[in-house]
């Protein structure tokens, strides 16, 4: 497995398939054909169904800076729904030609072209066997991470968190419309504000988890800055639920730092062995990836063992499976930003269940991860970041 430093990215929003990935790919097409005056993109599958919403056209000009054509190709049929072709041209004479796949978290793949490739960093990829080589060694799942990516993570883990709580502070003093023409206003500094005066414990902790999930989402919606995790469009869960149990614990951030760890170990496991990305596999391979990872780090900040952790890591994600990706006018707003704060909220539950039942469980994270990519593999691509199906398809504004 690669390193938790290719799952852990900051960068603008909306989304790490349709905005982080083409950026990345339009910058080594400039070094590439750097004698251009000229380029042409063609998107195709979910990038032509849901890339105006997201923001790829946008972002590709930018990048580029020469004059870009866009065009947005829905019809023909690709072996990977985040596809696209770049063109350079030279006094209107073609200089090459890419055809780019970006496979989620703002990783690309260049067909027939190799690009510099990070290093193995991880000599096993499945969870159960991770575990056992922990259990022989009598070490926990953060300290697999040290061994294996060195010390130096924790720096780069630090520079991560620090990020995590910059946009969760942007987002809960941010107010206004989010753009894109859906009429929504900002509701995280709402949701922080409102404070009652007989406000129960349970009641307080939906309240703030809920505000720091809506702060991060909502700074990724507006394009802001964010940190993939294990990407933009489910960016705020796992901030969210470290935040509030920094807060309530008085925790360090050195101990945060330890269920980052963690929590990458999960998501890189999922992305190695399955997929994260949401018009690959639907919702469930982001905020059901975000979700475990969530849980997972709970576990581990709070001590707990390696079945313990596993289970906290299964059992949110069993409870996404088939969960669509449907956003309303391709946008990461509806139903993307309620979503990343249910699953906020679903990770600290998955804890309390994880803490008291992990003797009775019976399926394996391993398996789980299996189960999720077949089921996207066998969802219709309409519910898979399509904006075809579903809700994006039923839903008609009352504004």
């Amino acid at each position: 497995m690669k390193s938790i430093k290719e799952l852990f990215k900051i960068g603008r929003g909306p989304s790490s398939s349709h905005t982080m990935g083409p950026e990345k790919a339009a910058k080594l097409f400039i070094k590439e054909y750097p004698t251009a005056d000229s380029f042409a993109v063609t998107l195709f599958g979910s990038l032509a169904k849901t890339g105006r919403g997201h923001g790829t056209d946008t972002v590709l000009k930018k990048t580029l800076v020469l004059p870009t054509d866009v065009i947005f190709d829905d019809e023909t049929e690709v072996a990977h729904p985040n596809t696209f072709d770049m063109y350079a041209f030279r006094d209107g004479v073609k200089l090459g030609k890419w055809r780019v796949r970006s496979v989620g978290g703002g990783d690309i793949k260049i067909l027939g072209k190799k690009i510099a490739i990070s290093p193995e960093v991880y000599p096993i990829k499945h969870f159960k066997d991770i575990a056992t080589y922990c259990l022989f060694k009598e070490i926990r799942l953060s300290d697999f991470v040290e061994e294996c990516e060195g010390t130096e993570i924790y720096d780069y883990l630090r520079i991560v968190w620090d990020s995590m709580k910059s946009t969760i502070r942007a987002g809960l003093n941010a107010t206004g419309i989010l753009p894109g023409g859906l009429n929504i206003s900002k509701k995280a500094k709402l949701l922080y504000s409102q404070k009652h005066i007989d406000e129960s414990p349970i009641t307080r902790e939906h309240r703030l988890v809920c505000s720091y999930a809506y702060a991060t989402s909502e700074q990724n919606a507006s394009g802001e800055v964010v940190v993939t995790a294990p990407t933009c469009g489910a960016s705020g869960v796992l901030p969210a639920v470290l935040k509030y149990v920094q807060d309530k614990e008085k925790l360090s951030d050195e101990k945060i730092l330890k269920g980052l760890a963690v929590a990458g170990l999960i998501g890189n496991i999922v992305k190695t062995n399955a997929s994260i990305s949401g018009a690959e596999c639907g919702c469930q391979a982001e905020i059901g990836t975000a979700c475990s990872m969530a849980a997972a780090a709970l576990a581990e900040i709070y001590e707990m063992d390696i079945d313990q952790i596993e289970y906290a890591a299964e059992m949110p994600f069993e409870h996404h499976l088939g969960l669509t990706c449907d956003p309303v006018c391709g946008l990461v707003q509806i139903p993307c930003i309620e979503r990343n704060a249910v699953a906020a909220m679903r990770a600290i539950n998955a804890l309390s269940l994880a803490n008291f039942l992990t003797n009775t469980r019976k399926v394996s994270f391993d398996i789980i991860i299996q189960t999720m990519y077949r089921t996207g593999k066998d969802m219709r691509a309409i519910y898979r970041e399509t904006s075809k199906g579903g809700l994006a398809k039923l839903y008609v504004s009352n504004d």
